[in-house]
């Protein structure tokens, strides 16, 4: 009947409890050669001898964390084991209490240990926000959902305000679930603390979304640095990143128009007076010319939308960035969450530095969140990367990151040991799960535990936010938004 991720408690005559968890179950003999013969089965009599004495049932358990009854502190690390013939038995909706706190305004349930169904784990969200956090699985276990989930608690606890870069549009008014068709977005939740903005309005208008900001980018903000991120996805090389550096120190806030539209005058100039090739700037050119087929790019925006998002933030309204046609391009995500971060971050920088430390005059608590997070934090560029920048800051400067990602693995190491909290559904690469339980204590005794979770509505929470790892039931969505 045990399972594995389930927990257990061993409690000992001094009255110290062993909270466990199940890591593994096995089957095991006395001798082996039964294995090479067998008894006879088929007398009943016989089978009630042996099992249990010559075969039996192995349950490996890890003990987490160490509560002493008779002392007021809470749960401890485990520094001792307990000893022989200790009493085991399942742990109760009590034992969890103690361990993940109650259901208040600085805990959020966001799912029920596995075989205990009626009892919640509380995330901490004030530790949660501290740090960045990472979500993780594999495509189909649920990740939205549970990034869903989390950011429905951080905003119902008014912990932060969150700036959500939504690809597929699964954050904002509407959301997809494949068990319940459409189901309530943040905004539907959280009318007066939630601000849509979009770089798609006519599919907004379609979907009938109220929208706050119709996000528009003048191509003169467009700045070398965010189309260094591109790189990778649009094909650039060294020497066209080195080009466009050298049209900007040229050309000013205008290299990216008199690119696109680029007149036999300024070729010759550039030919002429520059150390550029013209095959370099052809090719470039023609990279660059994708940015006519999006929308939001245009030759002078109306507004500042990166002060309006900054405006909405300061008012402690959370932004969905809602992508809808442009979601589709991994090209437009990219550039438009590395443009609106780096900006973001930058004007953060400023508020902070001006406060010296007078926490009246903070600017909120900013928790920003980025899907395909690896095409951010990949080893090459994180370093130079303003994802980079803010995991390694941790809080300095009142923003940490939620990333969301299906390939832990293609994060770089350092950006992977600052995350905080990691909430891991089912992986089956093994590079993905030694990239997720890398620095984790036990991390070992936990491969099997991840390694068998259900393929959706299980994941197993690791780091700042809880004081062990913990594998769940996630919480019905649904059910929340009812209640909400």
């Amino acid at each position: 009947d045990f399972a594995v991720g389930r927990y257990v408690v061993a409690k000992t005559d001094s009255g110290k409890r062993f909270f466990c968890m199940v890591t593994d179950v096995a089957l095991d003999n006395t001798n082996p050669a039964i294995q090479a013969d067998p008894p006879d089965i088929s007398n009943k009599f016989l089978r009630e001898v042996h099992i249990g004495t010559t075969v039996f049932g192995k349950v490996n358990i890890q003990p987490m964390l160490m509560i002493d009854d008779q002392a007021e502190a809470g749960p401890k690390p485990v520094k001792t084991i307990p000893g022989h013939f200790t009493d085991v038995h399942t742990a109760t909706a009590g034992d969890v209490e103690s361990v993940f706190g109650k259901d208040d305004d600085h805990h959020f349930p966001v799912g029920s240990p596995l075989e205990l169904e009626s009892t919640s784990v509380n995330l901490n969200l004030d530790r949660l926000v501290q740090r960045s956090v990472g979500v993780f699985g594999k495509s189909g276990t649920g990740k939205s959902f549970f990034t869903r989930l989390l950011l429905a608690g951080v905003i119902q606890r008014k912990k932060a305000v969150t700036l959500i870069f939504d690809m597929h549009n699964d954050y904002g008014y509407t959301a997809s679930d494949e068990q319940y068709g459409n189901t309530p977005g943040l905004k539907q939740l959280f009318q007066n603390d939630v601000a849509i903005a979009v770089l798609d309005p006519d599919q907004a208008r379609r979907r009938n979304t109220p929208v706050e900001l119709d996000v528009k980018i003048s191509y003169a903000a467009i700045e070398p640095e965010d189309l260094a991120m591109l790189q990778e996805t649009m094909e650039l090389s060294d020497a066209m990143i080195d080009a466009a550096y050298t049209l900007h120190k040229r050309w000013d806030d205008q290299w990216v128009s008199r690119l696109i539209r680029l007149t036999e005058d300024d070729r010759l100039d550039l030919t002429e007076n520059t150390n550029l090739y013209e095959g370099t700037l052809k090719s470039l050119q023609r990279r660059v010319q994708r940015f006519e087929r999006w929308g939001f790019l245009v030759e002078e925006a109306a507004e500042d939308s990166i002060q309006h998002i900054m405006n909405l933030l300061q008012q402690g309204k959370s932004v969905v960035l809602e992508f809808g046609k442009y979601g589709n391009s991994l090209d437009a995500y990219i550039l438009v969450a590395n443009y609106i971060t780096r900006r973001i971050h930058s004007r953060y920088v400023e508020q902070m530095e001006a406060a010296q430390g007078k926490r009246s005059d903070e600017p909120r608590q900013l928790m920003i969140t980025v899907e395909e997070a690896h095409k951010f934090l990949d080893p090459a560029i994180a370093s130079q990367t303003i994802f980079g920048i803010i995991a390694r800051e941790l809080r300095k400067y009142n923003v940490t990151l939620l990333v969301v990602d299906q390939r832990p693995s293609g994060i770089d190491d350092e950006v992977m040991s600052q995350i905080g909290t990691r909430i891991t559904a089912l992986l089956d690469n093994e590079r993905d799960i030694n990239a997720v339980l890398n620095g984790v204590s036990g991390g070992s005794s936990l491969r099997e535990v991840l390694a068998r979770l259900d393929t959706q509505q299980q994941a197993i929470i690791m780091g700042h936010a809880v004081p062990m790892p913990v594998v769940i039931q996630t919480r019905d969505y649904n059910v929340l938004a009812r209640t909400i």
